[in-house]
């Protein structure tokens, strides 16, 4: 009888190397890539992308827009809101008035682990809902009107 390697659950007991990962780096973050598993393992992609989807339906490992699949720790609580609200609530938690600066889109990105095009693009809901002013080169944005807590996002 040859000694050949079963692929029939291969998947799983790359899964579970990869678990072992997470439970002993309580760094890790963020999950190798598709390709990682690949060259690591010497699997498909096809095994690479069932390793993801056994982390997922366990509750330990979620997609991220980019292919890639960040770990999901418990008690770790992910704000699921669109950037423009979580931006929108840096008024409400830094207790903003109307006519006070609000933070640079460098300063926002930082905060958020977005890029600054993204906080643009989320300010720029923002004004136009009339909550900041225009921005100007060499101008602060300015709180223009406070965000008002209903059940439906306004922008």
């Amino acid at each position: 009888m040859s000694q050949q390697v079963n692929p029939r659950g291969t998947f799983l007991k790359i899964a579970a190397v990869v678990r072992t990962q997470i439970e002993t780096d309580d760094e890790l973050s963020e999950l190798p890539s598709a390709a990682e598993l690949m060259r690591e393992h010497g699997v498909s992609r096809g095994v690479a992308l069932r390793v993801f989807l056994v982390l997922q339906r366990e509750g330990i490992a979620e997609p991220v827009p980019g292919g890639r699949w960040r770990v999901v720790r418990s008690g770790m609580g992910i704000d699921r809101r669109p950037l423009a609200e979580r931006v929108a609530d840096v008024i409400t938690d830094e207790g903003l008035t109307v006519g006070e600066a609000f933070p640079s889109a460098t300063a926002l990105s930082t905060r958020f682990g977005v890029s600054r095009p993204t906080v643009s693009k989320a300010l720029d809901k923002l004004e136009s809902a009339g909550l900041l002013s225009e921005a100007r080169q060499g101008k602060q944005r300015t709180v223009r009107a406070l965000p008002k807590r209903t059940e439906s996002p306004q922008f």
